[in-house]
């Protein structure tokens, strides 16, 4: 068995109760989990998962602008309910 070390790092405390609630449900505990994370980094040498902004894509980006100009629309069909927009488009048919 190789020789182990201690490692000690800083991590909000809900956080940390998140992530070992999930490593719990997943059959395992912390340790475990951080040792899968950087044999994985170490395999790869990358972070073994993308990392970005959250930022909308191009697609997104444009499906947004869409619903702000409909729902300026004074003249866009409005709905009470889900159960009456499927009732027009079932009438629609």
């Amino acid at each position: 068995m190789a020789e182990t070390t201690n490692l000690s790092i800083r991590m909000d405390k809900e956080l940390k109760e998140q992530a070992e609630q999930l490593f719990s449900e997943l059959g395992m505990n912390m340790t475990t989990a951080l040792n899968i994370f950087v044999r994985q980094a170490v395999r790869q040498r990358k972070i073994p998962f993308e990392i970005s902004l959250n930022v909308p894509n191009a697609e997104t980006i444009t499906a947004i602008e869409e619903a702000n100009r409909i729902s300026r629309d004074p003249n866009a069909k409005r709905y009470a309910s889900f159960e009456e927009l499927v009732a027009d488009v079932k009438n629609e048919v």
